[in-house]
């Protein structure tokens, strides 16, 4: 018969191989705090954590220091908060989804995930993550009610698509660098989004923004489109080019007036402008020498300036319920800097070849043979009704 002692001695040694097994199980189902505790042994998990859709109250996590799978949580619809001091790594994906009265997440030791996919945490407002996470590939955040993404402050992303919160008003991040795609679209109104340290990025699209700051964006390997925004201005005062026949596209943003890209020599695609009802004056691409794709634009602008654009390599299109000057676009069309089709017409009044004329429109193959030459000192008044062009390789999310 065993002794007390060996006997305790036992179960201890049992207590342990089964706490190992837990820790290194595939999958660990937490249904109530005990579950929880029954973890707290491990300092690394290296399978997935799944919280339960049973599961109410708050779960504490704290022990457990990096997590080799995901942590989960779908549908508990009981579930008010998930908490650890402890938890520094998610090395999969932090995924809630479903969870409608959980409105605490606190993770002050958590710096980095493989991915965050969060989305309908319609009571979430604030996050508790005051290490920061710093690392994650990827970023999607849907449907909830976060006043600001404090706590998130990546250094590189190859994916961020925030979206549909209603209350965010605040975006600021270190990012340096985006691999993929940015997407910010259908936020709060008064939404401010700043990447101060931002300088490549795949794609990006920002929707719906108040005030967009990108103070150090040097180049955009694909395209870039600002689409429904009520900020007056947008500045990229170190953007030098777009790539890999990148787009640039400014739509129906009703309250924008200011366009500056003073350093941007050089787009790959298309450089579209529609829609955006106060904007008048285009004098913010002094640099600008080569498109890759068309210029297309319409809107109530009366003056649109490129002193040093010699070569546009698609069509060319103005189109204005405004007076405007034809003339130094039609000139360059002769010259062959505009290869495509050229287009341009305006109001009444408006000039079409460089002198004064009654004649609206202007409509050129371009066949002169004449070298090129550099477009001189653009001018143009330009109004509304064409259709914008499609942001190339847009940054719409695909779901993690």
């Amino acid at each position: 018969m065993l002794s007390l002692k060996q006997l305790l001695l036992a179960l201890a040694v049992a207590g342990n191989v089964f706490a190992q097994n837990d820790c290194q199980a595939p999958s660990n189902t937490i249904q109530n705090q005990g579950d929880a505790q029954a973890l707290s042994g491990c300092q690394t998990v290296t399978g997935d954590i799944v919280i339960a859709g049973q599961t109410s109250g708050t779960i504490d996590l704290s022990g457990i220091q990096r997590i080799n799978g995901s942590l989960i949580c779908r549908d508990a619809a009981g579930l008010t908060g998930i908490a650890s001091r402890d938890l520094t790594i998610i090395d999969k994906q932090f995924q809630l989804y479903g969870l409608t009265i959980m409105s605490s997440l606190d993770f002050p030791s958590l710096s980095r995930v493989g991915a965050i996919n969060w989305t309908a945490l319609p009571a979430l407002q604030e996050l508790s993550f005051r290490s920061q996470v710093k690392r994650a590939q990827n970023v999607y955040i849907s449907n909830t009610e976060l006043k600001s993404l404090d706590g998130i402050n990546l250094e590189m992303v190859d994916r961020f698509d925030v979206n549909n919160n209603n209350y965010l008003t605040k975006i600021e991040s270190q990012l340096g660098n985006i691999s993929e795609a940015l997407n910010i679209q259908a936020n709060g109104k008064d939404l401010t989004v700043a990447f101060p340290n931002l300088e490549w990025a795949n794609n990006m699209t920002f929707w719906n923004c108040s005030s967009v700051s990108l103070p150090s964006l040097a180049v955009v390997n694909q395209s870039m489109g600002f689409r429904g925004n009520f900020f007056e201005t947008l500045s990229a005062p170190n953007l030098t080019r777009t790539d890999n026949r990148g787009d640039i596209v400014f739509t129906d943003n009703n309250q924008l007036t200011n366009i500056s890209f003073p350093q941007l020599e050089a787009i790959g695609g298309t450089l579209s402008i529609a829609n955006n009802t106060e904007l008048k004056n285009l004098d913010g691409f002094q640099k600008l020498a080569t498109v890759g794709g068309a210029i297309v634009i319409s809107g109530g602008i009366t003056n649109f300036t490129t002193p040093v654009l010699d070569d546009v390599r698609g069509a060319f299109n103005l189109q204005s319920t405004a007076t405007f000057d034809c003339g130094p676009f039609k000139r360059a069309a002769d010259r062959k800097v505009i290869k495509g089709t050229y287009k341009c017409s305006g109001a009444p009044g408006s000039t079409t070849s460089g002198s004064s004329a009654s004649s609206t429109s202007s409509d050129s193959s371009s066949t002169n043979t004449n070298k090129p030459g550099a477009a001189g000192h653009l001018q143009v008044n330009v109004g509304s009704i064409l259709g914008s062009v499609a942001l190339a390789a847009g940054a719409l999310y695909v779901a993690l």
